[in-house]
Formats: C-alpha cells, sequence, structure tokens
C-alpha cells in the first residue's frame, strides 16, 4: 500500500513537473514573440517618423528658398525703370530740381511695385543717407547716420551681389534683403520675421514639433516657440547639428533634421524622441498585456490539470523597509531625518552664515497624558506642530526628536536692520505667545507651556551635536526658572536673562 502511494506521489510530482515545465516554454515562447514583435514595431515607427519629419523638413527649406526668391523677385522688378539702376543721389552733378523729379518717379515706381502690405521697407538707399521709395521711420531710426555703411554689410554674396540678414544689434523681429544697384546705391527689402509663420505651417498632426530657422552662428532667426526668437539654439541640439548641412539625427532623446537654405541658413526641426514613442508605448503595454494575458492562460490550463494534485503556490513579497522622513503624527521631520539635514547644513555651512538651534520641551505634557488620555496628546503634538509650521519658515528645519521634545534649525536670515539675536529672541517669543494660547481638554482648561533653550552657530558651537549640548543645556535652565520661558546659551548663570 505504501509503495502504491509512493508511486502514485512521483507521478504525481512529475506531472506537476511537466506542467510547470509547460507553462514556462510557453510563457518564455509568448514573451520572445512579443519582444521581437514590439522592438520590430518600434523601429519602423522611428525609421516612419524620421522619415516624415524629414520630408517635412525639405517642403519647408523649399517653402523658405520659394518665398526667399520671391522676394528677390521682387526686387528685381524695381530695375524696369531705367533711372533706378541709374540715378545716383550722391553725384554732384545732379541738379536740385531734375534730382527731385528724378526721385519722385522711382519712388512712385517703387510705391506702384510694393504689391505686399506686410513689405516694412521696400526702396533704395544712397550713400548720403538720402532714400527713396518705402523707408520706414523705424528702418532710419534704428539704423540711424550708419544705415548705408550697415546695409551693405550685410551683402554677403560677391557674385549676386545681394545678402539676407536679420539680427542687426540684437533685434530679431526683422528680416532684411540688400541687393547693390550701382556703387553707391542698395535696394532694400525687408518684413517682420512673425511673417515666416506661413513658410513654417506645422501640420496638426506634428503640433510637437518645434521648427527654427537659424543664421550661420546658430542663432534663432524664427521659432515655433516665440520666446526663443533672438536666442542661441539650446547646445544639446546644436551638438547633434553642428558642422553638418543636411541630416537626420534620432538619438535616444532627440530626433532632429536639418537643411541649409537661402543665405547659409539653416531649417531645423526636432521632437523629443519620447513623444514620437508615446503612441509605440501605448502599443508596447497593450503587447505587453496580451503577452501576460496569454501567459496566464498558459499557465492556468496547466493548472486546470494539477487542481487536484497541488495546491496553488503563494509567492510572498518582502516589503522594504522605508525610512519616512515625517512624523506620521506632527507632520514635521522625525529624529533622524532633522539630525541627518541638521548636521548636513551645519557641516557644509560658512562660519560667517548665521544659524540658531531651538530645543523646545513641552511642559507638564505628562499631565495630558495622565489627565485627558493619549489622544488629547496627540492632539496636543499635533498642534505644536501647525504652531511651529506657523512661527517658521519653510526654509527652517522642524523636527519631533523625542515624544514631546521639538527642535528648530533656523536657517532663514533676519529682516533688514535687525541684529540676529533679537530676530531669534522674537521668535521664541512667538513660540511662548502660542503656548500661552493653548489650552486643550473638553472644556479647554487644561493648560500647557514651552520650556525653550536655544544656541547659536558658531558661537555656542560649530557642529550640529556641539549646538545641541549647548541650547539643551539652556532649555533646563529654562526648565530650573519656571519653565513658560527661554534662555539662550551662555545665559544659564544669569536667573534673569
Amino acid at each position: 500500500m505504501k509503495k502504491e502511494q509512493l508511486s502514485l506521489k512521483t507521478i504525481n510530482q512529475l506531472k506537476y513537473s511537466v506542467i510547470i515545465g509547460y507553462a514556462v516554454i510557453i510563457t518564455s515562447a509568448i514573451l520572445l514573440v512579443a519582444t521581437l514583435a514590439m522592438r520590430s514595431s518600434e523601429r519602423a515607427l522611428k525609421t516612419k517618423v524620421s522619415s516624415l519629419v524629414s520630408s517635412l523638413n525639405v517642403q519647408m527649406k523649399l517653402n523658405l528658398d520659394g518665398y526667399l526668391d520671391r522676394m528677390e523677385t521682387i526686387a528685381a522688378l524695381a530695375f524696369a525703370t531705367e533711372d533706378t539702376y541709374k540715378y545716383d543721389a550722391t553725384s554732384p552733378d545732379n541738379d536740385e530740381y531734375d534730382a527731385l523729379a528724378r526721385e519722385k518717379n522711382i519712388s512712385d515706381n517703387l510705391f506702384g511695385l510694393c504689391i505686399m502690405d506686410n513689405f516694412l521697407d521696400y526702396g533704395i538707399v544712397y550713400r548720403n543717407q538720402r532714400a527713396v521709395g518705402k523707408i520706414s521711420n523705424g528702418t532710419k531710426l534704428e539704423f540711424g547716420e550708419t544705415m548705408y555703411e550697415d546695409l551693405e554689410s550685410m551683402i554677403s554674396n560677391s557674385r549676386t551681389r545681394d545678402g539676407w540678414a536679420a539680427g542687426y544689434h540684437g533685434n530679431y523681429n526683422r528680416i532684411y534683403y540688400v541687393k547693390r544697384i550701382h556703387e553707391n546705391a542698395l535696394m532694400v527689402i525687408s518684413f517682420y520675421t512673425d511673417e515666416l509663420k506661413n513658410v513654417f505651417d506645422n501640420p496638426e498632426t506634428m503640433n510637437d514639433m518645434t521648427i527654427r530657422l537659424l543664421d550661420r552662428n546658430y542663432n534663432i532667426l524664427y521659432s515655433s516657440k516665440e520666446e526663443e526668437i533672438g536666442e542661441e539654439m539650446p547646445a544639446d541640439l546644436t551638438g547633434r547639428i553642428q558642422q553638418v548641412n543636411n541630416a537626420t539625427v534620432l538619438d535616444d532623446d532627440y530626433l532632429v533634421t536639418v537643411n541649409t537654405c537661402g543665405d547659409d541658413w539653416y531649417v531645423v526641426c526636432s521632437i523629443p524622441t519620447d513623444i514620437i514613442m508615446q503612441e509605440q508605448h501605448q502599443t508596447t503595454a497593450l503587447i505587453r498585456i496580451a503577452a501576460a494575458i496569454a501567459a496566464l492562460l498558459a499557465l492556468l490550463i496547466g493548472m486546470i490539470f494539477a487542481v487536484n494534485l497541488t495546491k496553488p503556490v503563494e509567492r510572498y513579497i518582502s516589503l522594504l523597509d522605508i525610512k519616512a522622513h515625517n512624523d506620521q503624527l506632527t507632520g514635521i521631520l522625525n529624529k533622524v531625518s532633522f539630525e541627518e539635514l541638521s548636521k548636513k547644513r551645519i557641516q557644509n555651512e560658512i562660519p560667517t552664515v548665521p544659524h540658531a538651534l531651538i530645543v523646545l520641551d513641552v511642559d507638564n505634557f505628562k499631565g495630558v497624558n495622565d489627565t485627558l488620555g493619549h489622544a488629547y496628546g496627540d492632539e496636543v503634538l499635533s498642534g505644536i506642530g501647525s504652531t511651529l509650521r506657523a512661527v517658521f519658515s519653510t526654509e527652517d528645519y522642524l523636527g519631533r526628536i523625542g515624544g514631546d521634545e521639538f527642535c528648530v534649525l533656523v536657517n532663514t536670515d533676519p529682516p533688514e536692520n535687525m541684529a540676529y539675536t533679537d530676530y531669534i529672541r522674537s521668535k521664541c517669543d512667538m513660540l511662548c505667545e502660542a503656548f500661552h494660547k493653548f489650552y486643550t481638554g473638553d472644556d479647554g482648561n487644561y493648560k500647557i507651556s514651552a520650556s525653550i533653550g536655544c544656541s547659536f552657530f558658531v558661537k555656542d558651537g560649530s557642529s550640529f551635536d556641539t549646538l545641541y549640548h549647548a541650547a539643551d543645556g539652556a532649555l533646563y535652565a529654562s526648565k530650573h526658572r519656571g519653565k513658560d520661558t527661554y534662555t539662550f546659551a551662555g545665559e544659564e548663570a544669569n536667573s534673569n536673562a
């Protein structure tokens, strides 16, 4: 009989082992397939989004090139009139009346060609600072007497004798196109940078993508984040595209594409990789859930066969013993956390920075517990925590370091023209005053008070332990003086301190 029972037990153990092995193999297979599927999907998504953003960047580069070409074409229309490119306002041979007539004729012609209302400037500036056409007062004020020379410095292409520029004297609100007419005359077109919104139209599906136009020094001429305009490109992005004219970079942090356009400018599109992978992460989560469900089903199928042969294995999870920073009753720091923070603060502090350590002990607290019960005692302690938070700043460290003992490391500076000792004295006065109003009991007829001791860094000690020892001595001096008072370290010998 024993032999039969032993054989049955052995068979059952074997069945159980086979079932567990089956569940492990099926689960591993499911996880392997799921992992391969997730990685393949992730690669495909990154490739697709990279291609999409790269195509968008190219399209925006073409849009910008087309926009700039249109501006240059409009500038070239001015040359249809002979006076535009032959007249020289700086010539000493000019007849005054004839010069005025010719300049009026040129201006009328330019105003007729200025078909875009968004132009700030569409005119000609001469070396002697005379101007014809539409030259705004803002431009004249911005450039002043050096307008011709400053505009001439914007010509960057010696072959076509023209150039684009922005950021004149740090003003990135305008973009200028300058073309030389002859030795003493420049054609000028300018418009607000904000006009590029229509050029860099971001599809709704890519709202999280940031579009920027940079100059050759990687200063931001335009950004879909308007607050960036005029600033330097963020260093983490500059490092990815520096010395690169046309490229797509994708890493764990960003997808960045860059294309050169216009006058050595760069169109840069960037989007955080986390945002790109947001939907993928959701898909991955679904795959993992499906894999987990499939694995669970496989395990359940195995357990059905073993339900009469074995009991489910219970898994016990060890709980981590996490040290709580705050005292649960008062809401302020507990003893360990208070001492750790205070020691670190004092250890790293320079001697010229004032600090005070205030130690507070509740008078007659044992009577509260003995007379009214521990529930009232807990209410008193909780109220003291609220009182300390009301008296001291959030920069000060507040701690409960014993049953009815509290400690404060004062880190805040006193008001202007107030001595530090007077500042600490005022805090102690506020504490005593708060405790004068501290009643408990059903009828509010049970009075408590506080004995307080205080020490100063570095007068009374240069470490937390020495400061605490000094403050604790001052506390006991307050106790001997009749309680409900405070004493500064060094005043213990003076009973009338």
